[in-house]
């Protein structure tokens, strides 16, 4: 794929792809559900990604089990030194430590998150696939017409998108390390410190439930909140939870709105700025710029099987031309 091309708009719309990428990418992937502070000893919190759902359960001094709801098989999960969860959905996708590069903790373990309480969670549909809100997320040449309140507190003079193999860090103002950390984590997750205060969300696509397939066409948003006042209180914490539902809002009917236009034909395919937008290349494809290693292999080989199984989509400008066809492994 060309760095300065969109994906077509029928990765966004079609059904079939859709359904494969629940097996590609969702199964092999790894998932932020936030610091160790959002989980009650001795109590369980349900989720649901791609279809598969799961209960995380806490036993107390930071030990979790994750436990796949359909069969009761004992999920991965991996809590970082500084006290963020992850998990995966499926006990084929790679050790955590493969999936995200080495910079990924060096980077995290530069904060405590157990510091800041859990306030709050949401979770809505949205009508728009996955990829149109990560979009959104991996580039901000929108957000001074569009957050203009965020624009305030953080002007847009200054943006920088480092990608980093499966995550990619948005520095705002490097001027303000301890403010404005923005971590996306391929495929869904996000990790926003901003305004005082925490938030997480997650994307996860077709708004399912278990054992029900999904629409290319709908997400669910789940958002949790975290904020401490400096005496372990809540003061101030609805004033930035307005700000943060704000910015959070505006981008929901942003996509929303995308979403219909690619339904409708209105888009096709584009070109991105190769410098401002190369989040959203990364988001693409997260491994396939760089030198070849069994993990990347294996990325590249999977969206390879996805261009091979939809001929429709246009496989030179996706960079596949010369690849081998090859039935999709999974």
């Amino acid at each position: 794929m060309a760095a300065t091309r969109t994906l077509p708009a029928s990765w966004f719309t079609s059904q079939n792809l859709y359904d494969l990428e629940v097996r590609a990418v969702f199964d092999k992937a790894w998932y932020l559900l936030g610091p160790v502070t959002r989980f009650v000893a001795d109590s369980e919190v349900e989720y649901e990604i791609a279809g598969t759902a799961f209960t995380v359960h806490h036993n107390g001094n930071e030990s979790f089990t994750t436990t796949r709801a359909s069969d009761s098989t004992t999920l991965p999960h991996y809590v970082t030194p500084t006290g963020l969860l992850f998990t995966t959905i499926s006990p084929s996708a790679p050790p955590f430590t493969s999936y995200f590069p080495s910079s990924l903790l060096e980077l995290l373990n530069k904060r405590d998150f157990r510091k800041l309480p859990h306030r709050r969670s949401l979770a809505y549909p949205g009508k728009f696939n996955w990829k149109t809100m990560v979009d959104g997320y991996q580039e901000c040449l929108h957000c001074q017409y569009t957050h203009r309140s965020f624009s305030v507190k953080y002007p847009p003079s200054f943006y920088e998108a480092d990608n980093q193999d499966t995550y990619t860090r948005h520095i705002v103002d490097p001027k303000k390390p301890d403010d404005g950390l923005f971590l996306y984590f391929y495929p869904i997750c996000t990790l926003n410190l901003y305004g005082g205060g925490m938030s997480s969300f997650r994307v996860c696509p077709g708004n399912g439930s278990e054992g029900v397939k999904g629409k290319v066409g709908e997400s669910r948003m789940e958002f949790d909140y975290y904020f401490d006042d400096g005496q372990g209180g809540t003061e101030g914490f609805e004033e930035y939870f307005q700000f943060v539902r704000r910015v959070a809002l505006e981008d929901f009917e942003l996509c929303e709105t995308a979403q219909r236009n690619l339904e409708r034909g209105v888009y096709s395919q584009g070109c991105l700025n190769g410098e401002k937008e190369k989040g959203v290349v990364r988001e693409y494809f997260p491994l396939l710029f760089f030198s070849v290693s069994p993990s990347r292999t294996h990325c590249l080989t999977v969206f390879a099987s996805l261009c091979f199984q939809l001929p429709h989509l246009p496989r030179r400008s996706l960079g596949f031309s010369n690849i081998s066809k090859n039935p999709c492994p999974f």
